[in-house]
Protein backbone atom coordinates (compact mmCIF):
# COMPACT_ATOMS: atom_id res chain seq x y z
CA UNK A 1 0.00 0.00 0.00
CA UNK A 2 1.22 3.37 -1.13
CA UNK A 3 1.99 5.70 2.59
CA UNK A 4 -0.71 8.19 2.37
CA UNK A 5 -1.55 11.64 4.40
CA UNK A 6 -4.77 11.15 6.28
CA UNK A 7 -6.17 11.96 9.56
CA UNK A 8 -5.84 9.82 12.83
CA UNK A 9 -9.33 9.25 13.93
CA UNK A 10 -8.81 9.00 17.79
CA UNK A 11 -11.84 8.12 20.22
CA UNK A 12 -11.16 8.08 23.81
CA UNK A 13 -9.86 4.51 25.09
CA UNK A 14 -12.61 5.31 28.23
CA UNK A 15 -15.18 5.82 26.41
CA UNK A 16 -16.83 7.05 29.85
CA UNK A 17 -19.30 9.79 29.54
CA UNK A 18 -23.11 9.91 28.06
CA UNK A 19 -26.07 8.31 29.46
CA UNK A 20 -27.42 4.35 29.59
CA UNK A 21 -27.95 3.04 26.77
CA UNK A 22 -31.75 3.56 25.65
CA UNK A 23 -33.94 0.53 25.65
CA UNK A 24 -36.62 3.10 23.29
CA UNK A 25 -35.99 6.45 22.00
CA UNK A 26 -38.08 9.26 24.29
CA UNK A 27 -38.12 11.91 21.40
CA UNK A 28 -41.50 12.21 20.77
CA UNK A 29 -40.57 13.94 17.46
CA UNK A 30 -39.29 11.14 16.37
CA UNK A 31 -40.01 7.81 18.59
CA UNK A 32 -37.57 4.98 17.80
CA UNK A 33 -34.68 7.01 16.47
CA UNK A 34 -31.17 7.80 18.62
CA UNK A 35 -30.49 10.65 15.74
CA UNK A 36 -31.83 12.01 12.65
CA UNK A 37 -28.98 13.55 10.25
CA UNK A 38 -29.38 14.68 7.02
CA UNK A 39 -33.41 13.80 7.03
CA UNK A 40 -31.91 9.97 8.26
CA UNK A 41 -32.94 8.21 10.74
CA UNK A 42 -30.09 6.33 13.08
CA UNK A 43 -32.60 3.67 14.82
CA UNK A 44 -32.01 2.89 18.63
CA UNK A 45 -32.05 -0.68 17.48
CA UNK A 46 -28.55 -0.08 15.37
CA UNK A 47 -27.02 1.48 18.08
CA UNK A 48 -27.84 -1.38 20.37
CA UNK A 49 -26.48 -3.87 17.47
CA UNK A 50 -23.27 -2.26 17.42
CA UNK A 51 -22.92 -2.23 20.82
CA UNK A 52 -24.12 -6.05 21.25
CA UNK A 53 -20.96 -6.56 18.57
CA UNK A 54 -18.50 -4.71 20.80
CA UNK A 55 -19.52 -6.33 24.24
CA UNK A 56 -19.54 -9.92 22.80
CA UNK A 57 -15.89 -9.28 21.19
CA UNK A 58 -14.97 -7.67 24.94
CA UNK A 59 -16.71 -10.88 26.65
CA UNK A 60 -14.00 -13.58 24.50
CA UNK A 61 -10.75 -11.13 25.51
CA UNK A 62 -8.76 -11.98 28.74
CA UNK A 63 -9.22 -8.14 29.32
CA UNK A 64 -12.52 -8.27 29.29
CA UNK A 65 -13.39 -7.02 32.92
CA UNK A 66 -11.36 -4.09 32.39
CA UNK A 67 -12.87 -3.20 28.85
CA UNK A 68 -15.99 -3.81 29.90
CA UNK A 69 -15.13 -1.69 32.81
CA UNK A 70 -13.84 1.30 30.56
CA UNK A 71 -16.57 1.72 27.84
CA UNK A 72 -19.82 1.90 30.53
CA UNK A 73 -21.59 4.18 28.37
CA UNK A 74 -20.53 2.28 24.76
CA UNK A 75 -24.17 3.17 23.32
CA UNK A 76 -23.25 6.99 23.19
CA UNK A 77 -20.18 6.52 22.03
CA UNK A 78 -21.57 3.97 19.19
CA UNK A 79 -24.53 6.74 18.18
CA UNK A 80 -21.12 9.20 18.47
CA UNK A 81 -19.54 7.21 15.14
CA UNK A 82 -22.75 6.52 13.40
CA UNK A 83 -23.03 10.41 13.27
CA UNK A 84 -19.63 10.55 12.56
CA UNK A 85 -19.67 8.24 9.86
CA UNK A 86 -22.53 10.52 8.07
CA UNK A 87 -20.48 13.82 8.24
CA UNK A 88 -17.51 12.41 6.92
CA UNK A 89 -19.58 10.86 4.40
CA UNK A 90 -20.67 14.18 3.30
CA UNK A 91 -17.83 15.90 3.68
CA UNK A 92 -16.28 13.47 1.50
CA UNK A 93 -19.29 13.47 -1.12
CA UNK A 94 -18.70 17.83 -1.24
CA UNK A 95 -15.08 17.44 -1.92
CA UNK A 96 -15.74 14.47 -4.61
CA UNK A 97 -13.82 12.06 -3.19
CA UNK A 98 -14.23 8.15 -2.62
CA UNK A 99 -13.19 4.69 -1.01
CA UNK A 100 -12.74 1.84 -3.34
CA UNK A 101 -13.34 -1.56 -1.83
CA UNK A 102 -9.80 -2.59 -2.76
CA UNK A 103 -8.49 0.85 -1.36
CA UNK A 104 -9.94 -0.61 2.36
CA UNK A 105 -8.54 -4.13 2.05
CA UNK A 106 -5.22 -2.45 0.93
CA UNK A 107 -5.60 0.04 4.27
CA UNK A 108 -6.49 -3.25 6.51
CA UNK A 109 -3.41 -5.06 5.04
CA UNK A 110 -1.06 -2.54 5.70
CA UNK A 111 -2.29 -2.56 9.39
CA UNK A 112 -2.31 -6.09 9.65
CA UNK A 113 1.13 -5.61 8.48
CA UNK A 114 1.81 -2.57 10.79
CA UNK A 115 0.60 -4.57 13.62
CA UNK A 116 2.27 -7.72 13.64
CA UNK A 117 -0.93 -9.78 12.49
CA UNK A 118 -4.72 -10.13 12.10
CA UNK A 119 -5.35 -11.19 15.11
CA UNK A 120 -3.12 -8.56 17.15
CA UNK A 121 -4.91 -5.41 14.59
CA UNK A 122 -8.35 -6.89 15.98
CA UNK A 123 -7.41 -6.60 19.62
CA UNK A 124 -5.76 -3.38 19.23
CA UNK A 125 -9.30 -1.92 17.33
CA UNK A 126 -11.04 -3.29 20.29
CA UNK A 127 -9.17 -2.10 22.97
CA UNK A 128 -8.34 1.23 21.95
CA UNK A 129 -11.38 2.07 19.70
CA UNK A 130 -14.52 0.31 21.47
CA UNK A 131 -14.57 -1.22 17.78
CA UNK A 132 -16.00 -5.08 17.11
CA UNK A 133 -13.96 -7.53 14.52
CA UNK A 134 -16.95 -6.87 12.53
CA UNK A 135 -16.29 -3.11 12.72
CA UNK A 136 -12.87 -2.93 11.79
CA UNK A 137 -13.48 -2.30 7.33
CA UNK A 138 -15.82 0.79 8.42
CA UNK A 139 -13.40 2.45 10.84
CA UNK A 140 -10.75 2.10 7.86
CA UNK A 141 -12.99 3.31 5.61
CA UNK A 142 -13.72 6.42 7.48
CA UNK A 143 -9.70 7.09 8.18
CA UNK A 144 -8.99 6.60 4.43
CA UNK A 145 -11.88 8.75 3.79
CA UNK A 146 -10.44 11.41 6.17
CA UNK A 147 -6.88 11.37 4.43
CA UNK A 148 -8.61 11.74 0.64
CA UNK A 149 -10.51 14.98 1.91
CA UNK A 150 -7.16 16.11 4.13
CA UNK A 151 -5.73 16.51 0.28
CA UNK A 152 -9.15 17.22 -1.61
CA UNK A 153 -9.09 20.28 0.83
CA UNK A 154 -5.34 21.08 0.64
CA UNK A 155 -5.23 20.56 4.55
CA UNK A 156 -1.53 20.30 5.21
CA UNK A 157 0.55 18.63 8.90
CA UNK A 158 0.39 22.21 10.43
CA UNK A 159 -1.95 23.67 12.64
CA UNK A 160 -3.37 25.81 9.85
CA UNK A 161 -4.02 22.41 8.17
CA UNK A 162 -5.95 21.16 11.07
CA UNK A 163 -8.45 24.30 11.94
CA UNK A 164 -8.88 24.29 7.67
CA UNK A 165 -9.98 20.31 8.01
CA UNK A 166 -12.38 21.37 11.38
CA UNK A 167 -14.07 23.95 9.47
CA UNK A 168 -14.49 21.48 6.57
CA UNK A 169 -15.94 19.04 9.41
CA UNK A 170 -18.26 21.63 10.84
CA UNK A 171 -19.73 22.90 7.58
CA UNK A 172 -20.74 18.98 6.92
CA UNK A 173 -22.46 18.32 10.32
CA UNK A 174 -24.18 22.21 9.79
CA UNK A 175 -25.68 20.76 6.42
CA UNK A 176 -26.86 17.68 7.47
CA UNK A 177 -29.19 19.38 10.08
CA UNK A 178 -28.31 16.89 13.27
CA UNK A 179 -30.83 16.39 15.64
CA UNK A 180 -30.08 13.73 18.50
CA UNK A 181 -32.57 12.59 20.72
CA UNK A 182 -32.20 14.14 24.44
CA UNK A 183 -31.37 11.46 26.49
CA UNK A 184 -28.35 10.87 24.56
CA UNK A 185 -27.47 14.66 24.70
CA UNK A 186 -26.76 17.72 22.41
CA UNK A 187 -24.98 17.24 19.31
CA UNK A 188 -22.71 20.63 18.93
CA UNK A 189 -21.46 21.29 15.31
CA UNK A 190 -18.51 23.38 15.98
CA UNK A 191 -17.11 21.28 18.68
CA UNK A 192 -18.71 18.15 16.76
CA UNK A 193 -19.34 16.75 20.20
CA UNK A 194 -22.41 14.75 21.77
CA UNK A 195 -23.63 16.16 25.02
CA UNK A 196 -20.58 16.42 26.90
CA UNK A 197 -18.66 13.76 25.21
CA UNK A 198 -15.55 14.29 24.21
CA UNK A 199 -13.58 12.57 21.28
CA UNK A 200 -10.90 14.62 19.73
CA UNK A 201 -11.91 12.34 15.99
CA UNK A 202 -10.13 14.98 14.36
CA UNK A 203 -6.46 15.52 15.84
CA UNK A 204 -3.91 15.43 13.36
CA UNK A 205 -3.05 15.08 9.42
CA UNK A 206 -0.12 12.86 9.29
CA UNK A 207 1.42 10.31 7.18
CA UNK A 208 -0.19 7.03 7.81
CA UNK A 209 -0.10 6.34 11.87
CA UNK A 210 0.58 3.38 14.04
CA UNK A 211 -2.37 1.65 14.20
CA UNK A 212 -2.31 1.95 18.31
CA UNK A 213 -2.59 5.98 17.61
CA UNK A 214 -5.75 5.50 14.58
CA UNK A 215 -8.81 6.32 15.96
CA UNK A 216 -12.97 6.33 15.21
Amino acid sequence: MHRRRRTALILSAALVAGVPLLAACGDQAHPGAAAVVGGQRIEVSAVQAKVRDVRDAQQDSPQSAQLIKDTGQLGRAKLYDLIVDRVVQRAADDAGVSVSRKEIQDGRYELVRQSGGEDQLVAVYLQQRGVAPDQVDDAVRRDLLVGKIATAIGAANSPEGQQKLNETFTAAAKSLDIDVNPRYGAWDDTKLELGTYRAPWITEVSEVPEPVETGA
